[in-house]
């Protein structure tokens, strides 16, 4: 309850900012974030498109919340997404499976991928020492590169303008039931594994003790070394998750510029949920009705959607840096609280 008034007022306070941005450029704040949650909340439509776009940030958010609970530093979500939605191009491409088996196939695929790219800086932590600060960021530019040169030219869509593949086989891509992309059901039942692991499991449990003190927790018998190597895994697979759905949700190929910042965002939102699972899925889905608005704000208020990204910035600014000065305020509420009542 603590963490949710702090990260509350803190989106408040980013919201009053962006408000007098607004006031001084001579826009109508009111009528602007009405625009905003309005073109994101006032229908069926509006609020399915919201999930759908949804899915990468919370993959992609719970990946990078699992890693900085549980101590490593994983930054390559972008890389990891985007193999990850190459190994399920690939898949779609060259094997055609009735889709109660092409559906699962690709998912796991996507997954390989992803751990796999993170795998690779695991290994090399474990084996030369080399931090997985550098490494990771280091293996988003070449996973950017691969997949700019496969789309280029070996899986290249012949007549093209610019680079794409093929569509997949339509056995992997995902169902819709009316305006709701099944891609959202994956996305929760992923979700709902990770819970499951960080809080109900004994790797979960060492995984948060190694995150807070890991000192304290390799003197109590945890297998630090182990269990960075599966945190590693299971982010990667995440990340790569994120990927194969984008592709299978549409636009069923790899297109340039398929993950766009959806990953950069997924690790903003891991911040501002201060790497709390739940915390996670639900800014991600905020995130998701802001980024899904700025299109209806723009276009009935004039006002700029480059605004929503400078709005987050502020957000996980002043979400992050104010959460320390807030707990303390409320503690010393608490705190003030108790002593009245202990002494009337």
């Amino acid at each position: 309850m603590r963490n949710f008034i702090i990260n509350l007022a803190g989106i408040l306070i980013a919201f009053l900012l962006g408000a007098i941005v607004m006031l001084f450029q001579h826009y109508n704040p009111v009528e602007t974030y009405g625009a905003l949650f309005g073109y994101s909340l006032e229908n069926m439509y509006s609020f399915m498109t919201v999930l759908k776009n949804a899915v990468p940030l919370v993959l992609t958010g719970l990946s990078a919340s699992v890693a900085f609970a549980s101590g490593p530093v994983n930054l390559g979500q972008p890389g990891q997404l985007l193999i990850g939605a190459l190994f399920a191009t690939i898949g779609g491409l060259y094997v055609d499976l009735p889709a109660p088996l092409m559906i699962p196939f690709l998912i796991l695929l996507s997954m390989l991928g992803g751990a796999i790219w993170s795998g690779l800086a695991g290994l090399m932590k474990q084996f030369f020492n080399m931090d997985e600060y550098i490494t990771t960021l280091m293996l988003n530019m070449i996973a950017d590169l691969l997949t700019f040169w496969a789309i280029s030219f070996p899986l290249f869509e012949k007549k093209a303008n610019h680079p794409q593949t093929p569509r997949i086989f339509r056995s992997g891509w995902m169902p819709k039931i009316g305006d709701f992309n099944t891609s959202v059901i994956v996305m929760l039942l992923a979700f709902a594994v990770v819970w499951f692991i960080f809080y109900r499991t004994v790797s979960g449990y060492e995984w948060r003790i190694s995150g807070k003190n890991s000192l304290f927790a390799r003197l109590g018998g945890v297998q630090i070394e182990k269990n960075y190597m599966r945190v590693m895994l299971l982010t990667g697979a995440l990340a790569g998750l994120s990927g194969g759905l984008i592709i299978m949700a549409g636009p069923h190929r790899f297109i340039k510029g398929l993950g766009a910042n959806y990953a950069w965002d997924g690790i903003m939102v891991s911040m501002v949920a201060n790497n709390a699972i739940v915390g996670t899925l639900l800014y991600g889905i905020f995130f998701s009705i802001l980024q899904t608005g700025s299109l209806g704000m723009e276009l009935v208020t004039q006002v700029p959607s480059e605004l929503v990204t400078v709005l987050q910035a502020v957000i996980v600014l002043v979400v992050v840096a104010s959460r320390g000065y807030f707990d303390m305020i409320l503690k010393q509420i608490l705190t003030r609280r108790k002593m009245k009542e202990r002494t009337s």
